[in-house]
């Protein structure tokens, strides 16, 4: 609340942007949020500062994975409690390449593991951006473009049912999930092909 209104808000916003795609364990969400509660009229200015820094923050996560997993991308990832999550979202990026990086960018998965697992794994670097500015860009800009359009009416709405909307979209999210993985594993009850990945052993074998 004291970054939101303070004169330099809008670089607190790219700072924070920046090093959450990339180490930083706290979402910039609230942040902009309530930046743009504070200055409805901004708010698509806001919700392109934040694409804009948080995929910047993504190709520095990307460097990491790239160049210096064993040096400190491996310490950060157990830093954050992200460590037992990286050889599944490795698999997965290995199995659905940008679509996982679209999932991660829109919804509360943690971005920063799909940005360092990304430049681990080798993806290639213009599909990693492309797909980071459309799964940033959705979460973002939809929060920029609704206080654009509404102004004071959308910011009354969220300062009133901001519960029940965070509710339903983690409830949305999950069940979202839980579709996926039904679809990608079908009728059968035979494992996915990430299902079973526990080591990055196994993922350099996939």
């Amino acid at each position: 609340m004291e970054k939101a209104a303070h004169p330099h808000a809008q670089g607190w916003l790219a700072f924070f942007c920046f090093i959450e795609a990339s180490f930083f364990p706290i979402p910039p969400h609230p942040l902009l949020g309530l930046m743009c509660l504070a200055e409805p009229k901004k708010a698509l200015r806001f919700g392109i500062i934040a694409t804009l820094a948080s995929v910047a923050g993504g190709l520095f996560g990307y460097l990491i994975g790239w160049g210096l997993y064993d040096s400190i991308g491996q310490w950060l990832l157990g830093a954050i409690g992200l460590a037992d999550s990286f050889p599944t979202a490795a698999c997965y990026l290995n199995e659905y390449d940008w679509e996982a990086i679209i999932l991660a960018g829109s919804t509360p998965i943690p971005f920063k593991l799909l940005t360092i697992t990304a430049g681990f794994v080798g993806m290639n670097l213009v599909t990693f951006v492309l797909a980071s500015l459309v799964g940033r860009g959705m979460i973002f800009f939809t929060v920029g473009l609704l206080f654009r359009i509404f102004g004071a009416p959308i910011k009354n709405f969220i300062e009133k049912y901001l519960g029940l909307v965070t509710t339903a979209f983690v409830l949305l999210v999950v069940g979202g999930i839980v579709v996926i993985t039904q679809v990608g594993g079908g009728e059968s009850d035979e494992p996915g092909p990430c299902d079973n990945i526990t080591s990055i052993e196994q993922v350099r074998g996939v």
